[in-house]
Order: C-alpha cells, then sequence, then structure tokens
C-alpha cells in the first residue's frame, strides 16, 4: 500500500511507503455501494439512480502536510469546514491529493461527494526519464485507489491536474495521452464503478482523452462573455459527455473581496447556462501550501486563513441554490410536437419522459399520421392532445401540430426518442438570451439499446448538427429542435414534399435564405434511440438517400457538380468524420509554446478522405471489380485488378481509420466484445454510402419526372431576342427566369464572380443547359432581351462512352464477344444517359423561357 505524497509540479517525485493493511474485499465493496448508489454519467449530466447530480462543489488544498505525511487538516478542522460547507449549499470538494478514509467519512456524514484527486502531473517526467529507482506507477494508482474504492462519497477520480504545457510540448501529444489513458484504464480496474476524469486547463485544450468519462477543465476568465464563449467551445470537445469546470474564482488579494464576490456569481451562473453538469469554485480558503512552503501573496478563497467567511461565500450559496436556472426567470409557453407514424414500439417511453419535464408552462401535442397500430390508445393515456389524421407524411403532421400550438416556442421530439428533464428549460432560455429563430441540442443513443445499435451510433449516416461556430449552427436535426412560433409561420412550416426525411434540412436553409439565424444548446439533449439491425440501418439510409435526391432537386445551389451537399459548417457527432481527413492535424502552441489558449486545428474534410467515401468512388471501385471479372474472357482486361485492389484497400482502411474513434458503452466491455464492434461498425462504414448511393438512384430513375423531358432536339447552342415594351430590371429579369425553372422541379444553379453564364439546369450528373442573358435598353423604357442556352457536356460522360466503347471495341477483334457485349452495353447506357439529360435540361429551359413570354429553344 501507499500515498501519493505532495511535491512541486516538475520536482522528483516521491514515494512514500505506508503500514500495511488489508484491502476492502469486493464483497465489502458490494455491500457499501447497495447501500448508496454512486454516481454515474448519463447523457450531458451526472446522476445518482433517477436524480440528476448537478455538482456545486469547492476545491479544497493544498494544505501544509502534518507530521504523517497526511496533506489534509487534522479530523477537527475538516469537520468545520464540512459542516460550513453543507450549510452554504456545497455538495462536492475536490481535492488535489489522495485523502484518508476518515476524511471520506467526514464527508460523507456531511452530505458531501468527493472528486479525489490522483497528482499524476507530478510523475509525467519519469516519461523522459527512466530512472531505475523510478516507482512503479501502475502500483501506485492502483494502491491510492484502493484506500477509496467503493466509498459512497466518491464522486470520481481526478488522474491529474494541469499538466504543465511546456512539459506536454516536450513529450508529445500522443504520448501525454497514452499516459493519461493508461492511467484510466488502471483506476478502472481498481474500481470498475468509479468515474474517472482529468483537470485539463486551456494551455493543452489540444490533449484528445476522448476515454474519459467526463471533460473537466480549470478556467480563469474575468470576462463573462469570453467565458460563456470558452464553455460553449469546451462543450463541442466534450461531445456527448457532460462538462464540468474544475476551477474557476477570482483572486480577492488583488481585485478586493466585492470584486470576487460578483465574478463569482456571474462564472457559477455563466457555467451551469451553458450547460456545464458542475463546477468547482477555486477555492475554500486562503490557507494554500505548495512547494514547501505556504503561500500568502494571493487569496482566491471563499473563507479567509482563519475560516472567516468572505461575501463571496454568501454570493456562492445563493447562486448555487438558483442553479442551474435563476428564480425570476419569465419562462415562455412552449409546445411540444411529437408526429408518429405505428410508433407504439417507442412512443410510451416519449410520452414518460415527456411527463417527467421540469418545466412551468407547457403542452404536449401528438399528431397520429395514420397510424395502424396501438399508438392512438397509448397516447390516450397520456396527459396531451391528441389529433389523428390520414397518413400524409412527416412534414405534413408537423404542420398539423405546429396550426394547433398554443405556446410561443414550439419543439420536435421524434416519437423514438425521450428528454432530458431540463430539455425545454435549456432551449427556452437560449431563445430568450438570443436573437435565434431557432435552436437544436444533441441527440445521443441511449444506453441497453443492445451492441449493434451500439454500432449503429458510431457509424455515419445518424441525425447530427452542423455548426458554423461553438453556438451558431447551419442545421439542426429534426428529432430536437425548437423554433419561435411567428417565425415559422412566417416561412410557411415545413414543406410537405418531405414526407419522410430531409425536411429539417429544407426547413434550415429556408430560414437561413430570409435572415434568420439558427442556434445550438449543448444542454438540451434528448435519448434517440438507433437502428438495432443492420437491414433496418439499410432501410433508413435508402431513405435519407431519397432525402437526398429531393434536396438537390430543390437546393441545387447547396449542392456541387456531383449532387453531394456543400456544408459551410462542420458536422457533429459520435461515429462521424474526426478521421476523415487523411491530413495531419495541429497544435497551436504559440511563439515558443508560450500561448495561454493552445487549440488543435485539423483539417477540413475534404481531400482523399472525404472521396474515399463518396459514392463516386464506390462506383469507380464497382466498375474495377466488373473490368476485372471480364478479364477473364479477355486478358488485357486483368490490368484493372491492380487499381481496384488499391480502391478496395483504400475502403478498407478509412473504414478502419474512422473506427477506430468508435466510443463502446458501456467502457468495461471485453475485449472481444469490442473487436466484434470495431468489425460491425466498420462493415456500417463501407455500407452507408451504398445504401444512401442506392436510395439517390431509385428515386432518379425511377421518378417519371426524370426521363419525361428527353425528346430529340438540336444539341447546339440557341440564341434568341425578344423585344418588349415593359422595361424590367435584368436582375430582377434573371430572377424570373430562375423562378420559372424551379417550378419545372429541376434543380437550378447561379453563376459566380467569374463565370460566363447566368444560369445552369442540371438534370442529371451527365449532362447540362446554361443560360447566359443581355438586355439592350432603349427609349420609353423598351428593352431587346437576348437568351443564349446551349449544351453543357461533363467531361465523365463522353470520356466514359469512349473509354468503353473503346474496349469493347478491342475485346470484339479479340473475339472476345461476352467482353464485348457487356462493355458495349455499358458504353451504350453512358452515352444514352448523357443524351437524355442534356436534352432534358434544354427542353426545360425552352418551356420556362416560353412561359416567361421570351423566345426559347
Amino acid at each position: 500500500m501507499g500515498r501519493l505524497i505532495a511535491t512541486s509540479p516538475v520536482a522528483a517525485p516521491q514515494y512514500e511507503p505506508l503500514p500495511a493493511r488489508p484491502a476492502p474485499s469486493r464483497a465489502a465493496i458490494r455491500d457499501t455501494i447497495a447501500a448508496h448508489e454512486r454516481p454515474g454519467v448519463h447523457g450531458k449530466f451526472l446522476f445518482v439512480g433517477d436524480q440528476k447530480l448537478y455538482v456545486r462543489g469547492v476545491t479544497y488544498g493544498t494544505f501544509r502536510p502534518l507530521e504523517d505525511g497526511c496533506e489534509f487538516p487534522e479530523l477537527p478542522v475538516v469537520g468545520e469546514d464540512f459542516t460550513l460547507m453543507a450549510a452554504n449549499g456545497i455538495n462536492a470538494v475536490r481535492t488535489y491529493s489522495v485523502p484518508p478514509r476518515w476524511l471520506l467519512d467526514a464527508a460523507l456524514r456531511h452530505g458531501l461527494r468527493v472528486m479525489v484527486g490522483l497528482p499524476m502531473e507530478r510523475y509525467i517526467g519519469y516519461l523522459a526519464d527512466r530512472k531505475t529507482d523510478a516507482p512503479d506507477l501502475t502500483e501506485l494508482v492502483r494502491a491510492a485507489v484502493g484506500d477509496c474504492a467503493g466509498h459512497p462519497a466518491v464522486l470520481a477520480y481526478s488522474i491529474g491536474n494541469e499538466i504543465p504545457a511546456s512539459i506536454a510540448r516536450w513529450h508529445g501529444t500522443r504520448r501525454v495521452e497514452r499516459y493519461l489513458e493508461g492511467l484510466y484504464h488502471t483506476v478502472k480496474d481498481v474500481d470498475p464503478e468509479g468515474l474517472v476524469t482529468y483537470a485539463n486547463y486551456p494551455s493543452t485544450e489540444y490533449l484528445s482523452l476522448h476515454f474519459l468519462d467526463f471533460l473537466c477543465f480549470n478556467v480563469f476568465l474575468e470576462e463573462r462573455e469570453k467565458l460563456e464563449a470558452y464553455i460553449a467551445r469546451l462543450q463541442c470537445l466534450a461531445g456527448d459527455r457532460p462538462l464540468v469546470m474544475g476551477e474557476l474564482g477570482l483572486d480577492s488579494y488583488r481585485n478586493g473581496e466585492d470584486c470576487q464576490r460578483h465574478a463569482i456569481e456571474w462564472q457559477i451562473r455563466a457555467s451551469f447556462e451553458g450547460g456545464c453538469a458542475g463546477t468547482f469554485v477555486y477555492s475554500w480558503t486562503d490557507e494554500w501550501y505548495r512547494g514547501g512552503a505556504a503561500v500568502h501573496d494571493w487569496e482566491f478563497g471563499l473563507t479567509r486563513r482563519d475560516r472567516r467567511p468572505k461575501p463571496a461565500l454568501a454570493t456562492v450559496q445563493r447562486a448555487f441554490a438558483e442553479s442551474p436556472f435563476v428564480s425570476d426567470i419569465q419562462w415562455p409557453r412552449v409546445s411540444v410536437a411529437v408526429c408518429t407514424y405505428n410508433g407504439s414500439r417507442t412512443l410510451e417511453e416519449c410520452l414518460e419522459g415527456l411527463e417527467r419535464l421540469d418545466y412551468p408552462d407547457y403542452e404536449v401535442i401528438v399528431v397520429n399520421d395514420g397510424s395502424t397500430d396501438a399508438t392512438a390508445e397509448i397516447a390516450a393515456r397520456y396527459r396531451c392532445r391528441l389529433i389523428s389524421t390520414e397518413n400524409r407524411g412527416l412534414s405534413n403532421a408537423r404542420n398539423t401540430a405546429l396550426a394547433k400550438a398554443t405556446g410561443s416556442i414550439v419543439a420536435y421530439i421524434d416519437d423514438d426518442a425521450y428528454p432530458d428533464p431540463h430539455w425545454l428549460r435549456y432551449f427556452a432560455l437560449t431563445l430568450l438570451e438570443s436573437s435565434y429563430a431557432a435552436v437544436g441540442g444533441p441527440n445521443l443513443a441511449p444506453p441497453g439499446d443492445g451492441w449493434i445499435a451500439d454500432c449503429v451510433a458510431n457509424a455515419p449516416g445518424n441525425p447530427t448538427h452542423v455548426l458554423l461556430s461553438d453556438r451558431d449552427a447551419e442545421h439542426i436535426p429534426g428529432c430536437n429542435m425548437a423554433f419561435r412560433k411567428s417565425v415559422l409561420e412566417a416561412v410557411g412550416g415545413f414543406d410537405a414534399r418531405f414526407c419522410v426525411a430531409g425536411d429539417d434540412v429544407d426547413l434550415c436553409w429556408r430560414l437561413t435564405d430570409a435572415g434568420f439565424t439558427l442556434g445550438f444548446s449543448p444542454a438540451a439533449m434528448v435519448w434517440h434511440h438507433r437502428r438495432n439491425s443492420v437491414r433496418a440501418f439499410w432501410r433508413q439510409q435508402r431513405g435519407y438517400g431519397r432525402a437526398e435526391g429531393m434536396l438537390e432537386r430543390w437546393w441545387p445551389g447547396r449542392h456541387d457538380d456531383e449532387g453531394h451537399v456543400s456544408w459551410t459548417g462542420r458536422i457533429y457527432g459520435r461515429g462521424l468524420v474526426r478521421a476523415l481527413s487523411w491530413g495531419r492535424s495541429r497544435v497551436y502552441h504559440g511563439v515558443w509554446g508560450a500561448a495561454p489558449f493552445q487549440s488543435l486545428y485539423e483539417p477540413a474534410s475534404g481531400g482523399w478522405g472525404t472521396l474515399v467515401q463518396s459514392p463516386v468512388w464506390y462506383l469507380l471501385t464497382a466498375a474495377l471489380g466488373a473490368i476485372s471479372i471480364l478479364g477473364l474472357d479477355w486478358t488485357p482486361l486483368r490490368f484493372a485488378f491492380l487499381p481496384f485492389s488499391v480502391a478496395v484497400a483504400a475502403l478498407l482502411v478509412q473504414a478502419g481509420k474512422n473506427t477506430a474513434h468508435a466510443v463502446f458503452h458501456p467502457a468495461s466491455l471485453s475485449r472481444w466484445d469490442v473487436l466484434r464492434r470495431r468489425v460491425v461498425t466498420a462493415g456500417l462504414f463501407l455500407v452507408q454510402p451504398v445504401a444512401r448511393l442506392s436510395g439517390r438512384l431509385g428515386y432518379q430513375f425511377w421518378n417519371r419526372h426524370w426521363w419525361g423531358e428527353a425528346k430529340l432536339r438540336p444539341l447546339w447552342p440557341h440564341t434568341t431576342a425578344t423585344w418588349t415594351e415593359r422595361w424590367q430590371d435584368p436582375a430582377a429579369r434573371l430572377g424570373a427566369i430562375e423562378e420559372a425553372l424551379q417550378d419545372e422541379g429541376v434543380p437550378v444553379r447561379r453563376g459566380g464572380d467569374f463565370d460566363r453564364w447566368d444560369l445552369q439546369v442540371r438534370w442529371g450528373s451527365l449532362g447540362a443547359a446554361r443560360l447566359l442573358l443581355g438586355v439592350e435598353d432603349h427609349d420609353r423604357g423598351h428593352q431587346l432581351v437576348r437568351v443564349r442556352v446551349w449544351p453543357r457536356w461533363p467531361l465523365r460522360g463522353p470520356l466514359l462512352t469512349l473509354l468503353f466503347g473503346g474496349l469493347a471495341l478491342g475485346a470484339a477483334r479479340a473475339n472476345a464477344f461476352g467482353a464485348a457485349v457487356v462493355l458495349g452495353g455499358v458504353a451504350a447506357f453512358i452515352g444514352l444517359r448523357t443524351v437524355v439529360d442534356v436534352t432534358a435540361a434544354l427542353n426545360v429551359t425552352g418551356r420556362a423561357l416560353k412561359r416567361l413570354g421570351l423566345a426559347g429553344p
């Protein structure tokens, strides 16, 4: 057995053996845990059983060691401190070294939980200096945790505090991360149910510690706006884990006690309003011992060295009592809409969650969209307004709820999701304190859905949010979003053409085009069930692919030439593209590593990482594979096997690279369970683009609209001139032409600043038509309007036609007629499809021009 002894942060570590005593038996630990439930992580918050635990804490220490090496005051002093803490609404204490068992017992008697500090930052030097007398850090941690394991007063273990930035820079990011990860697993081996974190700070923000149970940061900022902005950034780093502020406060020695009182109040409120699961105020007392000497030139404490309270203590008591939300907020009425079609399997859980909401004024509207199961009977058992309609699709159901809503805010949640108890408060607070038209929140996969669902949660294709900044959103997912009712009505609600998916994307784009802004609240979370079978995942992704085809048709400007959505912001979510780019991330250290805020900058998603996961790569791989098979009939085609192998290898490497970042629950899985999950998750990474492509092609090829305009016509540029006696601004005339083309249901793009065309009509991926407008002004407001329309032949169509046609000819000359027929059929199909795309685009353009009274081609 042993105890971690205080040293200076960079001094050589010490290890003092203690008298041996038997470690608590596993049976004793189980009995203790059974009597007092231990904290656990559920999404963005900490819970004890079914009750949310907001950490309202203070830091405690470091103190001058006693003669026996104990780094805490004697029991009577600790008892008095804990009594005063409890009387002022404090429920947690953070220590910087391992407390003795009697201190944990005292904390338990006063209703306090202890975040146990394992000061392993003091031992980081051994990574470089491997002396023979270096202590066994694993055994050191095991012994320290063994002193506390199973104690019901333990809130969590902190495996270090602020490894100095210069030391982390010296050893390198990855080495420090591995060091901390090893400590994490050691703690879990000794106390599997204990929560583990690391107290980081802005100078090493770049450390990627995805294995921690929750994120903990020490942040000292003296302006509220900067602290709120930084908390929003930390929430993005935390992802679907809780964020706890490990230290915040102000030095009254330099700033005065009144300034300290004021600052701590807004710091606490900012942390809880920012969605933090808790905060520790630094510190309990001005008594502080560091580096072998007492410190007298700072006073961060809530009490003086003689334990007389400062004004800040009463402020902390009031702020903690009102956290996470102040009591004088006038909460607006909220209408919660649940749209369901045959959702009986999960609807009951959803409605039960809505009844548990902690919000003073809300209603629940359930729109039963023509269900044929027990949906109506289930909804009738709960406090909600049930509206039953015929089956008209998701968007119609959402608009029905909007029309019946009585709240000034309308929140939407899917029937296979259920909310956090404070879901509506975080939504309403964000809307009250901002000008956002709508706010979204995270949707997390609930535990216990099965291991396939856990794999799906780590796969691409789940509902996610896209952020332009740490707080401004470009897209919010439809399963968790809230709108100002007036704004939603002003833009006409949801587009009824989107029956299953895509309506949330369409609405977000319409809102931003209308000049509104969208926000994101990291604490307004819901639990959203993932598909629990590969077959269900395939069907879901095919539906999303169909929705993508519809979005491309109505929003061509939001897509690139390949038909992929061009997001301006960054996509967030578990299982997403942290490894999509093959470029190297970089750490901003500042000159000589002296920057106070050191962030990790990752290359934007793009390049090879994006290409390998695109439908184009899959089509290329399939083509090369087919050509390789045809090599059995015609030997020269066997050359395709090498690039086919490279293409397949790239797919496998990218899937493995992405899967390496997967986080599975629970964390105590066996190696076999983790391996099985990683293999299936990698398979889902490979399957998802194929499913999306399948749904998209199905929409385009089986939609009669896409083939109906394929009428023969001259395939060369056509110029017309129309005399009009009604003057119109050229930009307005182009806008009218664009609107007429959109009414035809075709993707229309505007030309850019350097383009010699004004509008482009794209029918398919192999052909388009372009339009140029010229206007001559004459006397008395007369105009001569010239319109030039010409076909656009993307090189891919002709090149692929020539390639397969040439291969077919070569195979025929070699008497490999089987290969020749197949290759010739592919060439004919590509050529025909290219002509269809071009002629259809020209025909639609001509019809729109004629409808406007302009001579078209």
